[in-house]
């Protein structure tokens, strides 16, 4: 995690862009149905980035993809409501989504390589997104999506349109994928793990690239992460998940120098310091995410939670206990057990 954070956090004063309300998506496995997401609640602000943070497994693209109904089929059920515009787009038909997809809300995935055409051009994928939505000629588009790769950061975007994928390098595809992502200029972006797989250089124009969209576009960014150094560096909110559901939400500083929930807690003592001495071992969370369809009745962290008690048999719902109005979480821990936990960073 950075040393020092850049940017003051947005305050979540400004209206609601995008409203998840008891969301759920389940998918048909052979041992029964899998609770990827249980009944999360979010909402994404105006001009904010939204960090969503958690293991491998923990459900962040579950929910993401279900937003836009990229991850519907006959094995997999979707409830709740996504309300965005005035529209739910949990109960909009598939005609409906493809209408906002890519125009009103954008993705950017996780592996750009595998996400773009290996047979067309990077312009032309970006040329063909603004086509896809609006009616401009073919040479407008192409002059709009060499703008566009100038605007995300890449050297010479006449050479990249040209390009194919594999020409190249793994930053400049991501910017691509981030081109296409702002073709329409979406009120909403979308960043699947932009960063994973990149160097520590490259992350950091990528990063920077998006932190330039939210600010001259007014975009709102959804992150989804596990690294926390990405969270300090753009994000604004930050919302933890475990097991498919929200365990802590707050402002970023109050989640990273203040966190209440022992899974928070744990993360954060897993990331190497940059100052002091060096460790020997980094503490660790005991034991392996959730993945089958059985869960526990209560708290779905308690089997590998140092601090579990006879509460935690309950399932804890989210709850304000520290800090602004929007720092909540859902632990029954009390607070000289929270400082106690803090002090030895969640883990053992």
């Amino acid at each position: 995690m950075t040393a020092a954070l850049e940017h003051p956090p947005v305050q979540a004063v400004s209206e609601p862009v995008l409203e998840i309300r008891d969301l759920r998506v389940q998918f048909d496995v052979p041992g029964g149905r899998l609770p990827a997401v249980d009944s999360v609640d979010l909402t994404l602000r105006q001009g904010e980035v939204l960090a969503l943070v958690g293991e491998s497994g923990s459900g962040k693209s579950a929910l993401s993809m279900s937003l836009v109904g990229l991850n519907r089929g006959p094995r997999t059920h979707i409830t709740g409501e996504v309300t965005f515009g005035g529209r739910d787009l949990v109960a909009a038909s598939e005609r409906e989504l493809r209408a906002v997809r890519g125009k009103e809300i954008a993705v950017v995935f996780q592996d750009a390589l595998a996400a773009l055409n290996p047979l067309h051009r990077a312009g032309a994928q970006v040329s063909e997104m603004i086509r896809a939505h609006r009616d401009v000629p073919r040479a407008q588009a192409r002059d709009r999506a060499v703008e566009l790769l100038g605007e995300v950061g890449i050297a010479g975007p006449d050479r990249a349109a040209r390009s194919y994928p594999h020409q190249l390098s793994g930053g400049m595809r991501q910017r691509v994928m981030i081109a296409m992502g702002l073709a329409n200029d979406p009120a909403v972006l979308i960043a699947d793990e932009p960063t994973t797989a990149l160097d520590v250089t490259i992350q950091a124009q990528v990063l920077a690239v998006l932190k330039r969209v939210q600010r001259d576009h007014g975009t709102s960014v959804l992150l989804i992460t596990h690294d926390l150094g990405v969270v300090a560096e753009v994000a604004d909110r930050v919302a933890v998940m475990y097991a498919g559901r929200i365990v802590e939400q707050g402002l970023r500083d109050e989640v990273l120098f203040s966190p209440q929930h022992p899974y928070t807690m744990g993360l954060l003592g897993s990331v190497p310091p940059i100052d002091g001495p060096v460790l020997r071992r980094l503490p660790a969370i005991s034991g392996s995410p959730l993945t089958g369809v059985e869960r526990p009745s209560g708290c779905a962290f308690a089997p590998r939670c140092p601090f579990v008690h006879d509460a935690c048999d309950e399932r804890p719902e989210l709850r304000r206990r520290h800090g602004g109005d929007g720092h909540v979480d859902a632990c029954v821990l009390p607070g000289a057990e929270r400082a106690e936990a803090r002090a030895k960073g969640g883990a053992e």
